[in-house]
């Protein structure tokens, strides 16, 4: 047994040896890519069994394999966790899979298109509201059935310092209603032994993204003045959402972006019994940067 743990791979050396998820069942929501991946390589490497769970069947079967490798009992779920119908079907699965969930981190969403508010179109702000608030309240309401008939359970979800950010209101707004749904449901639920809280994270790197922002969203982007176009990359350091811009510069102390374990980590933490009189909290991994600024 040991030469087989000491020749087992590594999924996250950050993990120093923990094991706080032996016996317990973690749905990875999101766990794809990115801090999705990490978290769930996280919790497999600290014993958890793991349900990895991703729109697409690839990257959820890349991920699983990795955490098969490494001796972590795994399942996949693929499916659209905008839609209520496959939330349900994923906490179906985990159950009949493992037996009961014991934490759910919801790692869903993410800013389609980075610009100023008055040129998104009605169609754009609705994808990102829909891809960004409406997985996280579908994802909790499918899970407390299960957390509530066992009286225990750990949800994190992932919102983001964006919330008093620029360029991005729609994805922000719907980030600021994933805080209001952990806030005000950690109250509702404490009585059964379920905990909920947000973990807020600064920029961070994901040099594992291989599925597109606009990934199923099927609407052009906007093409933006010259000058606004300018503006919005100078804030993030060039096109898209990857640089180090004025954004990070100016108010991020560390001055760098995160590593996606880095936000893992403040995730498994939240999850787990070391956070055992925590609930209805946000933890910002924001490199020092005050939230709100």
């Amino acid at each position: 047994m040991a030469n087989s743990e000491a020749s087992r791979p590594v999924l996250d050396p950050r993990a120093a040896g923990a094991r706080r998820f032996v016996g317990k069942v973690v749905v990875v929501a999101g766990a794809g890519q990115g801090i999705g991946r990490a978290s769930a390589r996280r919790f497999g490497e600290e014993g958890a069994s793991v349900m990895v769970a991703d729109i697409v069947a690839a990257s959820a079967r890349k991920v699983a394999d990795e955490l098969g490798a490494a001796g972590v009992a795994t399942g996949t779920f693929v499916g659209d966790l905008c839609e209520l119908k496959d939330c349900r079907a994923l906490m179906a699965s985990t159950k009949e899979r493992f037996g009961r969930i014991d934490v759910l981190a919801v790692i869903v969403g993410g800013t389609i298109w980075a610009q100023p508010f008055q040129y998104y179109t009605p169609e754009q702000i609705e994808a990102e509201v829909r891809r960004s608030f409406w997985a996280p309240m579908w994802l909790c309401w499918s899970a407390l059935p299960y957390m509530i008939e066992q009286r225990s359970g750990a949800i994190v979800n992932l919102a983001t310092s964006a919330v008093v950010g620029r360029y991005r209101v729609p994805y922000a707004a719907a980030k600021g209603g994933v805080i209001a749904l952990s806030t005000s449901l950690s109250k509702e639920v404490a009585r059964y032994g379920i905990r909920v809280n947000v973990v807020a994270p600064h920029g961070t790197d994901a040099d594992d993204r291989i599925i597109p922002r606009d990934y199923g969203v099927n609407i052009k982007a906007t093409e933006l003045p010259r000058e606004e176009a300018e503006e919005r990359d100078r804030h993030f350091g060039g096109k898209g959402l990857f640089g180090v811009g004025e954004m990070i510069r100016t108010e991020v102390p560390m001055g760098r972006k995160a590593e996606a374990v880095e936000q893992a980590a403040a995730i498994a933490f939240l999850a787990s019994d070391d956070a055992s009189y925590i609930t209805g909290q946000v933890l910002p991994v924001t490199g020092g940067a005050t939230f709100p600024f």
